[in-house]
């Protein structure tokens, strides 16, 4: 039996051969047209692919119960865009504090935590990209996003090249007196595009 949002699907587990051929079914059905799916379970246990094309590998006979999630496409891109407000929030705090101990001399927790910057930075963008071209006209809505995106994009590649460089004054420097007025362009950014998101 196949569960969508609730309800008992209109089409069976066994006309399909796997989980994905059912993904797809369901995908493309005129109810979805505005959703996207953003929780499947198998066998009362949640699925998430761990390499490519995995759902192929997950015959039919093998499913039990089939319960798929969705939401409708404008709740997923507000739901982006408070995580982004938040994770923002952090990239600030983190910022001030990595420039904070190199300051200090505190190199190696100043380093660990400015590679956790990092990672929290390229999920930020990843996040902004996946808002961009799924679910909303972000270039339309503010109108220096692509601006934000170069100018980000810059900066982290300057602070690459002075980690190389091992110059953590210019680091901090960088940190203080760049990155974090970008940040505070990015949070402008976000608050107009939550406010801006239709539904």
């Amino acid at each position: 039996m196949i569960i969508i949002d609730g309800r008992e699907a209109k089409f069976k587990l066994s006309s399909f051969e796997n989980l994905q051929e059912v993904l797809i079914k369901v995908m493309e059905d005129d109810e979805m047209k505005e959703r996207i799916i953003t929780d499947v379970f198998v066998n009362n246990e949640q699925f998430s692919e761990i390499y490519p094309h995995q759902a192929e590998d997950i015959e039919t006979g093998e499913i039990k119960s089939l319960e798929i999630q969705s939401v409708p496409v404008n709740q997923m891109a507000k739901n982006i865009a408070e995580e982004l407000g938040k994770v923002s929030q952090i990239m600030n705090k983190g910022a001030r504090e990595v420039a904070g101990l190199f300051r200090r001399a505190d190199d190696s927790e100043a380093l660990e935590l400015f590679q956790d910057l990092l990672d929290v930075t390229r999920d930020f963008l990843g996040m902004i990209a996946l808002l961009r071209n799924e679910y909303v006209d972000v270039e339309e809505i503010v109108p220096d996003f692509a601006q934000n995106v170069e100018t980000i994009s810059d900066l982290l590649s300057e602070m690459n090249e002075v980690l190389e460089n091992e110059d953590w004054i210019l680091l901090s420097d960088l940190l203080e007196f760049e990155f974090l007025p970008v940040m505070s362009n990015w949070e402008k950014a976000i608050a107009y595009i939550k406010s801006n998101i239709p539904g």
